[in-house]
């Protein structure tokens, strides 16, 4: 397979077994770049789909998704039990970023459900984070002094089975369309906050109708500043990117940022760093944050090509946690000390610039907590 020209040689791609979408959208860019040079028009991508359609097409069970990755259904029965109490969602355009035949993808190893969930493990816990101490009223997190963090929606675009709100009680904290005077009302009577966080669930689940008349609503509070949203929902479905999402993000006074989340670089294609492009000439500050995850992306190379993969998209790394102990996940814990000696090798591979500071946050706390990488003798 050819995958690039150079000064008009065309050079042949030794990763044969990338996923289909990956490898069918480089041979168009390549094709473009070869009429390109012709002075020829370049084919145009088909029109894209609307995200609501796509992730009403999403894979919710096992069963489904296993035979799309050529995968035996032998731990089907199991993993069906592990749904009964973290239900499985999977978008497509997900899907077919995951290596074909491969059980241990890093991809399809975020989502897959597993009976290993239903074993019990001393020290994990349904609110890792404490987050219902910090909870004085409905859809309101309120940890540190200046920020608030606001739960949109309990609904996510894929469920990850990593996740520290896996048992938040999303429906206790369900805020309807006018329920939101309690929001601002809140804010108002906190002057010292100067950021609001959109989190969830995903705020992005949210239909860009709703979500512009609530940044309308935090636009007039004069003492906000910036607006932070965290989302998956861009990784997973690059087309919630569209032109009603930028539309009121032009149209937003304060500075916003978007905090993704990625966890390994296979995560990130050619359709995502076309969205943060669209995304960035917004004026929007895009950022990464993942989790340091067993059998995942816990391995030096797994880190060093995440940071240069998520840059290359014009994403900039920020935080690499350690896991949250929820229940359900500690088969993907890693110690700290084992986390900062890995952080310390991968330090050595990466500009400053390209290495997320490695943190953990402990209920309590003022701040999340950096943890310094440590370096083996010799390093």
């Amino acid at each position: 397979m050819f995958t690039g020209v150079h000064r008009g040689i065309i050079k042949r791609d030794s990763q044969e077994r990338r996923p289909i979408g990956q490898r069918l959208a480089a041979i168009i860019t390549q094709f473009n770049l070869i009429l390109q040079i012709f002075d020829v028009i370049p084919i145009q991508n088909a029109a894209e789909t609307h995200w609501s359609t796509e992730l009403a097409q999403a894979i919710k069970s096992p069963a489904e998704l296993m035979p799309l990755l050529g995968l035996s259904d032998t731990s089907l029965p199991q993993a069906e039990q592990a749904m009964a109490s973290f239900r499985m969602l999977v978008p497509r355009p997900f899907v077919a970023r995951m290596e074909y035949g491969n059980p241990n993808d890093p991809l399809l190893k975020q989502v897959l459900a597993d009976d290993i969930e239903m074993l019990p493990a001393s020290g994990y816990s349904k609110d890792p984070l404490a987050e219902g101490e910090h909870n004085p009223q409905k859809a309101i997190v309120h940890k540190y002094e200046r920020r608030v963090l606001v739960i949109t929606t309990g609904s996510c675009a894929v469920n990850c089975r990593y996740c520290f709100r896996r048992h938040f009680p999303y429906g206790d904290n369900q805020l309807a369309q006018k329920e939101w005077d309690s929001i601002i009302e809140y804010i108002q009577q906190h002057p010292q906050v100067n950021e609001v966080i959109l989190s969830g669930g995903d705020p992005l689940m949210l239909k860009d109708s709703q979500l512009s008349k609530h940044i309308l609503r935090l636009n007039e509070l004069p003492q906000l500043k910036r607006l932070r949203i965290h989302s998956r929902l861009p990784i997973v479905i690059p087309s919630r990117i569209n032109e009603e999402l930028l539309s009121w993000v032009k149209a937003s006074r304060l500075d916003i940022i978007l905090v993704l989340h990625s966890n390994h670089a296979n995560e990130i294609d050619a359709a995502i760093a076309e969205k943060v492009t669209q995304l960035k000439a917004q004026g929007v500050t895009v950022l990464n944050q993942g989790v340091l995850l067993r059998n995942v992306n816990d391995s030096v190379s797994a880190q060093v090509e995440l940071s240069e993969k998520l840059f290359d998209a014009g994403i900039l790394p920020y935080y690499m946690f350690t896991f949250d102990p929820i229940e359900g996940g500690a088969h993907f814990d890693i110690p700290i000390a084992e986390a900062q000696s890995l952080m310390g090798q991968v330090a050595k591979y990466l500009p400053g610039y390209l290495m997320p500071r490695l943190a953990k946050e402990i209920p309590g706390e003022p701040a999340k907590t950096v943890l310094a990488p440590t370096f083996s003798s010799g390093a």
